[in-house]
């Protein structure tokens, strides 16, 4: 288990959202909340940044099947 923390960009780059799009994501609950480090930032856990994606490959072959 990963314990490394990613700030916002490298979560942009790794799950290809917007910004605007993240933060709607999170506010429906479709994706995970930040952690916060300070009281100026926050970051994501990278397994839960990564359980996410896999969790949209996972349902696309599911509907493909």
């Amino acid at each position: 288990m990963s314990k490394k923390i990613l700030r916002l960009v490298p979560v942009l780059e790794r799950t290809g959202l917007s910004r605007r799009t993240l933060y709607q994501e999170m506010s429906a609950g479709r994706f995970p909340r930040p952690v916060q480090l300070t009281a100026r930032s926050v970051g994501w856990p990278e397994d839960d940044v990564e359980k996410w994606i896999l969790e949209r490959i996972e349902a696309r072959d599911a509907a493909m099947a």
